[in-house]
């Protein structure tokens, strides 16, 4: 267990920095770069995916907060599930909150990468892929884990 914190640890504080650096440089510099495909353009998202609850504007940050405190105090009671899913976990709290410290620092979430190639996208950050990478971590556990209990119940049919 102590092996998995601290490897946890290692790539949430990674991530976090990394992120935070990418999004300072885009907030303060003009780091604005037309593509073909992807452009990279500056977004200050106060809503969440796609904008959505952007209505709950300076509440939204603390809505978000309270959701982190929360998982952290489940994984705190449930420790199992902790040790199962850590890597997705690290990544999970990276992203969600270093898009939350945008909130608190910046007024919204700093988005720039800017899909446009054959469809228009929505804006979105480094963040946003290491969350998603962590629920797709999550979800091919759970296939695992799934295939392995399905192959238990052929065995003892």
């Amino acid at each position: 267990m102590r092996n998995k914190l601290k490897v946890s640890f290692l790539i949430f504080i990674s991530i976090f920095i990394i992120d935070q650096i990418v999004k300072y440089c885009f907030a303060n510099f003009d780091w604005n770069v037309d593509g073909p495909i992807i452009s990279l353009h500056l977004v200050f998202n106060k809503g969440v995916a796609f904008s959505m609850f952007a209505f709950l504007d300076e509440y939204l940050k603390y809505v978000q907060l309270l959701i982190v405190v929360v998982a952290l105090g489940y994984l705190y009671k449930n420790p199992e599930v902790f040790k199962q899913y850590n890597i997705a976990i690290a990544l999970l709290l990276a992203g969600g909150l270093s898009n939350i410290l945008d909130r608190f620092t910046y007024g919204g979430v700093v988005d720039y990468f800017y899909w446009h190639y054959g469809f228009e996208f929505a804006i979105f950050n480094f963040a946003d892929v290491i969350i998603d990478l962590g629920v797709v971590l999550i979800l091919y556990k759970q296939y695992q884990i799934y295939k392995e209990e399905k192959k238990q119940k052929e065995l003892k049919s």
